[in-house]
């Protein structure tokens, strides 16, 4: 793995690069999740690479929300498998429900993925028995397992294909997003849409789950006052409001 430089200006991004690197190496991530990374890591930029107010916002209003499900699982594919494991880990400790999902799938890359997280602290990963099938879903995420997806009240998409996302809420499940883009059919589907990168939502997500836990009530206003149209709208007008000044 590449040395990078703590004293690089964008040391967090290009430490993930390499990580997603290393993960295809590993056959952990697919040739098309470097591409798609490309592409969030561009929205990022017009965020500064930093938690936006309304991203956090959003943050606060998943963990919430998640906090409350009976059911509920995230849903991991490769890219978020190579990048933050030991925060998959610790949400699973936490009592998320864990579901590989792949769009290009195959079982020697699922039972990898899910050795991956369980090395780095997850636990009860599901995917590997993946019994049942999201119907109209003409590609591989619609194998889902019974005990994890299939039967979740709330699923968390990091990273998602739109198409699932509206097949699950076609079935009755609330259904939160991880997504740069604010302008994705995921983030447009999605009950509440995160648009943030990834690393930062799930130290954001953590950290008020644990709040949240300790005094149920905690910016429960937030929660209760929460309308993703506007949050959608706002992550929009940020990244339109950009301005690039120099080199």
């Amino acid at each position: 793995m590449l040395s990078v430089p703590e004293d690089h200006p964008r040391y967090e991004s290009l430490l993930l690069r390499e990580r997603l690197v290393r993960g295809f190496e590993e056959g952990l991530v697919a040739k098309a999740g470097l591409i798609a990374h490309g592409r969030g890591e561009a929205f990022d930029y017009l965020l500064g690479e930093e938690t936006v107010e309304w991203a956090d916002k959003a943050t606060l209003a998943a963990a919430h929300c998640m906090y409350r499900s009976d059911n509920p699982v995230l849903s991991v594919n490769g890219n978020v498998a190579a990048v933050v494991p030991e925060l998959v880990g610790e949400l699973s400790m936490l009592g998320v429900g864990v579901e590989v999902n792949l769009f290009h799938r195959s079982d020697e890359r699922v039972n990898r993925i899910i050795e991956f997280l369980e090395e780095h602290g997850a636990v009860g990963v599901l995917g590997g028995d993946a019994d049942m099938l999201i119907k109209d879903l003409s590609h591989d995420r619609a194998f889902v397992s019974r005990e994890g997806i299939y039967s979740a009240d709330t699923v968390m998409v990091p990273l998602e294909d739109g198409d699932r996302t509206v097949k699950l809420r076609d079935l009755g499940k609330t259904v939160i997003s991880i997504d740069l883009n604010p302008l994705s059919r995921t983030s447009k589907t999605a009950d509440i849409s995160i648009v943030d990168n990834v690393v930062r939502v799930f130290e954001n997500f953590i950290g008020y789950w644990k709040k949240i836990d300790r005094d149920s009530s905690f910016k429960l206003d937030v929660y209760n006052s929460f309308d993703n149209e506007e949050n959608l709208r706002k992550m929009e007008e940020k990244m339109r409001g950009v301005s690039f000044e120099g080199g």
